[in-house]
């Protein structure tokens, strides 16, 4: 392992509260702690991607209070104090704020690599190229980097990267000057942003160290800083889940993109990632990820189609049949004693009954 790879600390959001894939996944168990693929979750997933890259005592989860049970039962190798529930949802920025707080304190001024939960990323060697590379960055210089995916077409629900001139080519792993955040456009925006080529899906991934993170939010979301710093001194000790808890409901929501990057004056780079990502941000998403029959009906479990196609089936319990007679276009959900059937033209509206 080389000395930059010892100095690196893993941080991953966990926090999400997924209502798009009921339902298989519920208010105690979001997506991030679902099964989608193989027999390993997506969190289980993406702490894999760091096997060999940051050891176990070098990664922190960061989750919702009422998760950390099942995050600790998912990710064994993880000590008790590895794994932090937050007590209230305050998005994004708490959490990298939050974060940094504690590699400062455990760490001292680490490079953090802030990684997704719930996000399908293949293959793993270079994802981890990609980090190592923009993580000998960050520890050159004062500059945040985050990773930018290749559209693949004009997509209205991920939000967007300008890039401006090329900084770095690492191998074929090209980097980037980031101009600006853009959040999610319309369609003809979109297209607009495909059609240029300076544009990338925001990948929502970060590098940075712990105290220029913490300088910036210090200038940024000063409410933030004031809350937040103060609890690396209550960390490891018994004043932590009051001071936690205390901390976190004087803050108010707001995520990282909006609270701190799309102001800051650090310098902000981009790699363009080479490897494949997914979102997985609902059941449409599983038809590119699954196995498709003969009659394009993208499947897992058993299936038996007559006159059926195109059609997404899913079914969580090994050799339980799903069939599917002269229907078309139909997302076929089975968990535990949970049926879900909708046509895929009307999957955003999944979210309306998966409330608890």
């Amino acid at each position: 392992m080389s000395g930059l790879e010892k100095d690196l600390v893993a941080v991953i959001m966990a926090g999400g509260m997924g209502t798009r894939f009921w339902p298989l996944s519920t208010p105690a168990r979001p997506k991030q702690f679902i099964t989608l693929f193989g027999d390993r979750s997506l969190l289980q997933m993406s702490f894999d991607r760091l096997r060999g890259l940051v050891p176990p005592e070098r990664v922190l989860v960061l989750t919702n209070a009422a998760h950390v049970a099942v995050t600790r039962e998912q990710l064994p190798e993880l000590s008790a104090g590895h794994v932090i529930g937050e007590p209230v949802r305050r998005d994004t920025a708490a959490a990298v704020a939050l974060a940094a707080v504690l590699v400062q304190k455990r760490f001292g001024d680490s490079v953090i690599l802030t990684l997704t939960a719930d996000h399908l990323i293949e293959p793993t060697d270079l994802f981890q190229r990609s980090l190592v590379s923009a993580a000998r960055q960050v520890a050159a210089a004062d500059v945040f980097y985050t990773f930018g995916i290749r559209p693949t077409f004009p997509a209205t629900g991920y939000g967007y990267l300008e890039t401006g001139a090329p900084v770095a080519d690492d191998g074929g792993i090209e980097h980037f000057e980031l101009k600006r955040f853009k959040e999610k456009p319309d369609l003809e925006t979109a297209r607009r942003y495909v059609d240029s080529g300076r544009f990338l899906w925001n990948s929502g991934m970060y590098v940075w160290r712990a105290a220029p993170i913490l300088e910036e939010i210090r200038t940024w979301l000063p409410a933030h800083y004031d809350a937040l710093r103060p609890l690396g001194g209550a960390d490891g000790t018994p004043r932590w889940p009051e001071a936690l808890e205390k901390a976190f409901s004087s803050i108010r929501p707001i995520s990282i993109d909006y609270g701190v990057m799309e102001k800051t004056r650090t310098p902000l780079r981009c790699v363009s990632s080479r490897f494949s990502w997914s979102d997985v941000g609902g059941w449409p998403a599983l038809r590119d990820l699954l196995g498709k029959d003969s009659d394009g009906n993208a499947v897992r479990g058993c299936l038996k189609a007559v006159g059926a196609s195109g059609n997404l089936v899913f079914s969580e319990t090994p050799g339980e049949v799903v069939a599917l007679v002269g229907v078309d276009g139909l997302i076929v959900v089975r968990s535990g004693n949970r049926t879900l059937v909708a046509r895929k033209e009307d999957a955003d509206r999944i979210r309306e009954i998966s409330e608890p």
